[in-house]
């Protein structure tokens, strides 16, 4: 998805709140194309679904621009746009009118046994939250800190946390290792 669609989506060019505040397209650009790709894996390895991760990254670009925090470098704002599509997720898991999200995860597991270590099978029985930290810590490289200021937890929770997911994934790995 490009930048522009992004900004154009469906609701027509994009109005900022507060008409004095106007989006440096160019800035933008650049901040699409530093974030938009991580952003949308995370979104949908999590969640299991493209069309999901496509909604999602609009949104919260969206929500991103229409913010009072549009002007953070793409440092500052990379850990923000993970915050803003994590609760866009967590309000979608809220609603039980969706599909559920492991009938989208299982669509795509291999059934073949010989395929060796499936880790998307190990994703899969794993709880959302454990699969949002260890993304976030082994794909995108974000530090406990950075994963705290993306999930809304506290730093100390997320180190917790994620020792328990590597734990559970180990011990899924392990089990997955012990039927071959």
């Amino acid at each position: 998805m490009s930048a522009s669609a992004v900004i154009a989506g469906t609701w027509g060019p994009l109005k900022v709140r507060e008409a004095s505040h106007e989006v440096d397209e160019q800035a933008f650009n650049a901040l699409y194309a530093a974030t938009a790709g991580s952003l949308w894996s995370y979104v949908a390895r999590v969640s299991g679904s493209p069309d999901i991760a496509d909604d999602v990254l609009q949104e919260a670009y969206y929500r991103f621009l229409s913010s009072k925090r549009r002007d953070l470098d793409t440092v500052n704002a990379k850990p923000y746009l993970f915050r803003i599509a994590t609760n866009l997720m967590h309000d979608r898991w809220r609603r039980s009118h969706e599909r559920g999200w492991v009938d989208y995860l299982e669509m795509g597991i291999d059934e073949n046994p010989d395929s060796g270590i499936d880790v998307r099978r190990v994703m899969l029985q794993l709880k959302p939250r454990a699969r949002e930290l260890l993304w976030l810590a082994y794909v995108e490289g974000m530090t406990h800190r950075e994963i705290a200021v993306a999930t809304g937890l506290n730093t100390m929770s997320v180190r917790i946390l994620l020792l328990r997911a590597r734990r559970k994934a180990a011990l899924l790995l392990g089990q997955k290792g012990k039927r071959q």
